[in-house]
């Protein structure tokens, strides 16, 4: 143990989450970087908040590890389609303005208005 308190731990941990969600909001706007890195990107941030996954959480285990499993997949993939330097750049322009993590957020909640509305527009349409 390290002898850090666990809030300390969290606090570093969430500053670094957010540094980390700053520097993918640049890469995601990144002219330079791939279509398909991009597209990974969003699609991975979207299914992360997302309320609807493959597999239901109230399954034992396998809830949980589709979480686990696909969003730092799809995340390792795209960061691995961009160019060198690319990711660099972007963590130095997300430590100078923070708040450019608030991209990926609104994207995320609009992805999951929008697909919410089509399921409730799908079992009105089924239901009518």
């Amino acid at each position: 143990m390290t002898g850090r308190p666990v809030a300390g731990r969290l606090r570093a941990l969430a500053r670094r989450l957010r540094l980390e969600l700053g520097a993918l909001a640049v890469v995601r706007r990144d002219p330079r970087v791939p279509r398909a890195a991009r597209v990974l990107i969003t699609v991975a941030v979207a299914y992360a908040l997302s309320p609807i996954d493959l597999i239901p959480d109230a399954i034992p285990v396998l809830g949980l590890v589709d979480d686990l499993l696909i969003v730092p997949l799809a995340l390792w993939l795209a960061l691995r389609l961009v160019p060198n330097g690319v990711l660099a750049q972007a963590r130095a322009n997300a430590r100078r303005q923070p708040t450019a993590a608030g991209a990926l957020p609104r994207l995320g909640l609009a992805l999951t208005v929008g697909t919410w509305a089509f399921v409730v527009a799908a079992v009105w349409w089924a239901v009518r």
